[in-house]
């Protein structure tokens, strides 16, 4: 599947690779496979390997007529097969013969390796040589101006750099008696969540490489709320925020009532954790799907009291109020 941007530029893209001559700035002089395209509506630029470009016309279908399923791509090193991936080196890249990774941080802009240009970045391109005692690496570092052609064949990897675009944050906690306020043992408390893209969802994100492209959607299924008093409360839903106009009343999807009083735990106040489970899946353009787990914890506190009696004497004169205990 194309990018929206891709196939907007794809015919002027096919023109441009048509028409560039050998000093053009099509990167002809520094690196001739890759071929600047800008769109004119928004304004930038990109550059694109020209074997993507040839690739992306070539998945344009006709009208009614199925596209025809896309071919896993293939690690090559010298013609013989290579892993695509690395853990410690990063993805294959077949133009390159060898591993890619961007530099964090990048080169200042006085180090040579960038040969004067001010766009693009530095990758480390590493591969293995030798078979004797140990691991031998050869590393340079490369620029490159726009993405490489690195080739991963697992998806998971851009999967994972899809679920860190999203940004997912913890559950911002709601309480009602609030942090700060004192609830009663017996009485209903109110639990709820703050709900926003990136706290709750659906939230979708994709990650890229020149070949393939996964897109993840996540979504809270249940907030796990362990209440501090040995009680663990789920939720299916993000809770019901409480109004004044709600009286006593207990929470209709998602509240706890405390037997004891918060007197004997540290700071005279029960720890509360809420854990919002995340379900994310994920699907990439070569047709492979899945799925991952994850979870995102906040934290509070609240402090549970009890109704103090109050002796009236019957004449008036004295009111008897039983004394504080341990501080609380």
């Amino acid at each position: 599947m194309l990018s929206p941007w891709l196939s907007r530029l794809l015919i002027a893209a096919i023109l441009a690779t048509a028409f560039v001559s050998p000093g053009a700035e099509a990167f002809g002089a520094d690196d001739p496979e890759y071929v600047k395209i800008c769109d004119p509506i928004l304004g930038k630029c990109k550059y694109i390997l020209k074997s993507e470009i040839k690739k992306a016309a070539e998945e344009k279908t006709t009208p009614g007529k199925p596209a025809a399923k896309k071919a896993k791509p293939v690690c090559e090193f010298g013609g013989a097969a290579q892993a695509c991936t690395d853990a410690e080196l990063g993805n294959w890249s077949n133009r390159q013969q060898c591993y890619l990774q961007r530099l964090t941080p990048q080169p200042p802009e006085s180090d040579p390796v960038w040969a004067g240009h001010t766009d693009g970045s530095i990758w480390a391109c590493a591969r293995e040589q030798g078979y004797d005692e140990g691991r031998h690496l050869v590393t340079r570092w490369v620029w490159l101006p726009g993405e490489p052609d690195t080739v991963v064949t697992d998806p998971v990897t851009l999967a994972y750099r899809a679920v860190a675009a999203m940004q997912l944050a913890p559950p911002p906690i709601k309480t009602a008696p609030g942090a700060g306020q004192i609830g009663l043992v017996k009485m209903p408390v109110w639990l709820w969540v703050t709900r926003s893209e990136n706290t709750w969802g659906p939230i979708v994100r994709s990650a890229s490489v020149p070949g393939l492209t996964v897109t993840a959607t996540a979504q809270v299924k249940a907030i796990n709320w362990s209440m501090g008093d040995g009680k663990t409360v789920r939720c299916d839903g993000p809770g019901t925020a409480y109004a004044k106009s709600f009286g006593i009343k207990e929470s209709p999807d998602c509240g706890h009532r405390y037997r004891k009083t918060s007197r004997e735990q540290p700071n005279c106040k029960y720890n509360v954790a809420a854990t919002a489970d995340w379900e994310i899946t994920w699907q990439s353009t070569l047709g492979d799907t899945g799925q991952i787990s994850m979870t995102q914890q906040a934290a509070t506190q609240l402090r549970i009291g009890e109704a103090v009696p109050v002796l009236v004497d019957p004449s008036g004169d004295q009111v008897s109020v039983p004394p504080a205990k341990d501080g609380c």
